[in-house]
């Protein structure tokens, strides 16, 4: 490629934190062509649909890249359950799969890097415990760790035993206000008991 589009490659370096959308590669007036080709070169690569990470920017992908990029292919999508309560510190081990949520009547693709598993919700209920997490290099959404154990409780109808069910509701349960939030939601998604 021809030096002037390394020179506005450099002047994007400087301006994004990362992240950036093919319409602002277009709009910086890069060619389809070119951006192919720059992935091949290893300086851009494809996050999902529409967007791309700049590899030689100079930043770092965060530890919760992955909840950022899931937002980026589907702003209206949550991350839930397991992946939840591990990115807001209650589970030790990052799941290998990611779980998000989305409404049922949202039926966009999600074609990611990394295996997602998605669970569609009910609208009565699909806003309820939404906290929004940005980081310089991106936002995401989340369910709130109370609302995501109660999910787990809920779907997770095969393993009753499941360790991070445990492991979460001894956690929650030293902490008072917590645990209150927590009988709250299984009031609210009319959990019988808890195990």
């Amino acid at each position: 490629m021809r030096s002037i589009t390394y020179n506005k490659l450099d002047n994007l370096y400087k301006k994004s934190k990362g992240y950036i959308s093919t319409y602002t590669l277009l709009e910086e007036g890069f060619t389809n062509r070119q951006i192919a080709l720059l992935i091949d070169e290893n300086y851009l690569e494809k996050v999902c649909h529409g967007y791309y990470w700049l590899l030689r920017s100079g930043y770092h992908k965060p530890n919760d890249y992955k909840c950022i990029e899931v937002c980026l292919s589907n702003p209206r999508a949550v991350i839930s359950m397991e992946s939840a309560c591990y990115y807001q510190g209650v589970g030790k081990t990052e799941p290998e799969i990611l779980t998000v949520a989305t409404e049922r009547t949202d039926r966009s693709t999600m074609k990611m890097n990394f295996p997602i598993k998605r669970h569609y919700f009910s609208s009565n209920y699909f806003n309820v415990g939404i906290k929004r997490v940005q980081r310089e290099v991106g936002s995401y959404r989340i369910y709130a760790k109370e609302r995501s154990i109660c999910d787990m409780i809920r779907l997770d109808t095969e393993d009753s035993d499941n360790p991070l069910v445990v492991e979460v509701l001894d956690s929650i349960k030293q902490k008072e206000e917590q645990y209150k939030r927590m009988l709250k939601y299984a009031e609210l998604f009319k959990l019988k008991s808890l195990p």
